[in-house]
This record gives structure tokens, sequence and C-alpha cells, in this order.
């Protein structure tokens, strides 16, 4: 599919779930795809995009960056605490705080750097042993430790379990955003951001649908 064709489901959502036009971020998850797929969408004027890993993005993005000054970059796969600080200069928002140790980590660094860029926190909705993120049951007192750290914590993100239906995860996220105050969603991919924007989503994130299937790196 094209740009416009997501960009066209997504306002057809947002008008469905009862949103203003725009409302939802699309973030356009550039991960392991060829810098001439990344140009090709940056000249078709989408400036939000999303890198899993630090190394990656650090390794693609400064030249971009230098073409297009509004870039606004998205780190949304894990964050190991020794890249916290390349992380704050390269990102604008980072969706994995998902552990008390990233967050003492990047609380002192923003003391340091006097900047942090916007946070979402994970949560393991589905409870799985190998996905990193807080569990539910945690949640509620992990975003007040987060905030105790002045951390900028706009909203939560989760990555339902492949085999199970996404809305009950969607509508999960939205309950524990809620009772704390939080209205960042970041939940959505490429096969379900529709259901997502019904139950509130405010940032998606879609890959395949806009660039194709991933190209594997050479070994």
């Amino acid at each position: 599919m094209s740009l416009q064709d997501i960009t066209a489901r997504i306002t057809k959502a947002e008008t469905a779930a009862g949103q203003p036009a725009g409302s939802v971020k699309l973030i356009a998850v550039s991960k392991v795809q060829p810098n001439e797929r990344v140009q090709a969408v940056l000249e078709q004027g989408h400036r939000c995009f999303g890198e899993n890993r630090v190394q990656e993005a650090a390794g693609k993005w400064p030249i971009f960056m230098e073409q297009f000054s509004d870039i606004d970059l998205h780190l949304i796969g894990p964050l190991q605490t020794n890249k916290a600080r390349q992380a704050i200069e390269l990102f604008s928002t980072i969706h994995s705080v998902d552990r008390p140790k990233l967050a003492k980590t990047l609380a002192r660094l923003a003391q340091d750097m006097g900047t942090c860029p916007d946070l979402f926190i994970q949560v393991n909705t589905g409870e799985e042993e190998q996905k990193a993120g807080i569990l539910p049951a945690e949640a509620d007192a992990f975003i007040a430790e987060c905030r105790g750290l002045d951390l900028p914590v706009q909203g939560l993100m989760c990555i339902p379990p492949v085999e199970e239906e996404p809305s009950l995860h969607f509508a999960l996220l939205a309950k524990i955003a809620e009772r704390n105050g939080l209205v960042g969603l970041s939940m959505g991919m490429s096969g379900d951001f529709e259901q997502a924007i019904a139950l509130g989503a405010t940032h998606v994130r879609v890959g395949s649908a806009i660039f194709g299937a991933r190209v594997k790196p050479e070994e």
C-alpha cells in the first residue's frame, strides 16, 4: 500500500472514532529498510519515523537529518542503558521505557544533558516472558516512580501477543493510561492500527504496509 492509502485509512478511522483528523501520529517504521525506500517516503513529505535499534538509527539518520531539518525520530525497540545517552541525542521520543534501571539512567542523563525526549512506558499487556515491558499489575507504581524522577512521561506503549485479539490489549492499555492521567497511547501496527485508533491510539507504528517487506541485512 502507498503512504497515501495508509494516511487515508487513518483519517477514516479517526472520523469513525470521533477524533479530529490528524490527531493520530503515523510512525513509519523504517527499521532494516534500505535508505532508498526511506528517502522515497521522506520525499513524499512524511517526517515521523520509527527505529528499533540505536546503532542502526545512528548509522542511517544523521545524513537524512542534514537534508530534512524537521525529522521526528522515535525509538520503538528495546533500549540498553549503555545506549541511553546516544538515544537521548538522536530521538525525539522513546517508546520503550520498561524497567526501573532504565528510568533512573534516563533521569540522570536528562539532568546532565539538560534535555530528555518524550517518553512512553512499555507495558507487557500479554505478560509474555520473552517480551519486554512492565507487567500491568506493576504499571501504576512504575508510572509514579518515573514521574517522581521528573521524567516527561507522555503515555504508554504495548505490543500485543501475535496469537491474541489485539483489541483486548489495546483496551487494557487505554484503561491503565486513563487511571494514571496519561493521554498518549502508542499501539497498533500494520495489521491492526484501525482497531487501535478505535480504542484511543494517539500513535500507530506502520512499517511493512508503507515500505514493503523488510530487507534482511547481508550476512
